[in-house]
């Protein structure tokens, strides 16, 4: 492939990857160089427990285009991916998983895509292999929720995309220090493509991801998005506002027939829907405030300990 002096950056986010570090490096190098695709890769170690950034240090002092970052403590992978597309000096830049379960064989394909004159190639699941129930219904809830949200169809989507160094730029300079990096790189338009991969299973190792883990990244993915959960706040107003207009016609009523009323246990069946309705209504402002508060702290997204290979 003809790629006319046209670098790929693979930016690979990797959180107690140890035994998955020399795969990756080992898979993309043989892909990207059997392509003739002039590259780099840039590992970001995001606080990691184990020996990843080790790991990094040896893959960098056997290849000359491995870079390897080390966040001083885990940021989370949204904070190490924007810190590898910060230290990226490709003309086009792909974000993969290091566990293998994005694909390295569509690099190529890809890269072709890009060269066609597509700024963003997605990459999208045809299947999402094997997980587990409750991860699955999980998942099905977050990302039906995500895509009425925000009208973006994200239930195939995934963090496996190749960006145009002009749309790396727009992300990068965007002032938000809470980001959801799957929806930001198609927010904008630009003209996009689509190459579907079967999910693998992760070379070795257990996933870092965790039930709690998940429930938080839907929660922030959501509200750095869109503010559509606050408007829930109305909906639930509406709701209590018709139960209480036909509970109070009702009352009326038995008060003009001379009925006697007996609303006790209708009485405390209000007042615990409402005392509900009145603190999920606090929960969604109140995570709202905080992220405001966050923001308006400007703390670095993510602070680089350690450093290794060329630049």
């Amino acid at each position: 492939m003809d790629n006319n002096g046209k670098k790929l950056t693979t930016v690979i986010p990797a959180f107690n990857e140890e035994a998955n570090v020399p795969f990756v490096v080992e898979a993309v190098t043989g892909v990207l160089s059997g392509a003739g695709i002039d590259f780099e890769i840039i590992l970001v170690d995001d606080g990691s427990l184990d020996g990843t950034f080790a790991a990094i240090e040896k893959a960098a002092a056997g290849e000359s285009r491995v870079r390897g970052l080390k966040l001083s403590r885990n940021f989370g992978k949204e904070a190490a991916i924007l810190a590898g597309l910060e230290a990226a000096a490709g003309d086009c830049c792909v974000v993969l998983d290091a566990d293998l379960q994005h694909p390295p064989g569509i690099l190529p394909e890809m890269y072709r895509l890009w060269r066609d004159g597509a700024m963003i190639v997605q990459g999208v699941k045809a299947d999402r292999g094997r997980e587990s129930l409750l991860y699955k219904v999980f998942a099905k809830i977050f990302y039906g929720m995500i895509s009425r949200f925000m009208q973006i169809d994200f239930k195939r989507a995934s963090d496996y995309k190749l960006l145009d160094r002009k749309v790396v730029d727009i992300l990068l300079a965007l002032p938000e220090r809470t980001r959801f990096f799957r929806a930001l790189s198609v927010y904008y338009g630009f003209p996009q493509a689509e190459i579907e991969f079967t999910v693998a299973p992760r070379n070795t190792g257990k996933s870092n991801w965790r039930l709690k883990g998940l429930f938080t990244y839907a929660l922030n993915s959501i509200s750095s998005f869109t503010a559509f959960p606050l408007q829930i706040t109305t909906y639930i107003g509406s709701v209590m506002l018709f139960i209480f207009f036909v509970l109070g016609l009702q009352t009326l009523y038995n008060y003009v027939t001379g009925r006697a009323v007996e609303g006790f246990t209708t009485v405390i069946l209000l007042l615990l829907f409402i005392a509900s309705a009145i603190s999920i209504s606090l929960g969604i402002i109140g995570h709202y405030i905080a992220k405001i508060y966050d923001e308006v702290k400007a703390r670095p997204t993510y602070i680089v300990e350690k450093e290794t290979g060329k630049r």
